[in-house]
């Protein structure tokens, strides 16, 4: 497997940890809708919501290379375009949001909520 896959990879089991132990349930990873992923899909008890998490991670934590670099604005999209589809396909209406979790160093260095707005 590519370096960057199993970064990917770690990066994902870091952020489902993370969010977890923040309270958070699980409700789906690598959900595949169409042409799209989602990372994780997680519900936010606090806020009452289901969160669509899309996690960027690096194994080293530099600051002219952040993992927040690769979120584009296509994979804004991306991830937001899933988000509405896996939505309709529920039998009941829920509030939603996008989250960016980001992962260097094996750790969790920042949860950006609410990015697609």
């Amino acid at each position: 497997m590519a370096d960057h896959l199993i970064t990917g990879m770690n990066g994902e089991n870091i952020a489902m940890r993370y969010l977890l132990t923040s309270g958070y349930s699980l409700l789906g990873r690598n959900v595949r809708i169409l042409k799209d992923e989602i990372d994780l899909i997680v519900y936010d008890p606090v806020d009452g919501v289901i969160v669509f998490v899309e996690v960027k991670a690096r194994t080293k934590n530099d600051p002219d290379y952040t993992p927040l670099l690769n979120f584009t604005e296509d994979k804004k999209k991306c991830v937001v375009r899933a988000a509405e589809r896996w939505i309709a396909a529920q039998e009941r209406e829920w509030g939603w949001r996008v989250d960016l979790i980001l992962v260097a160093e094996g750790k969790v260095v920042d949860h950006l909520k609410d990015v697609a707005n």
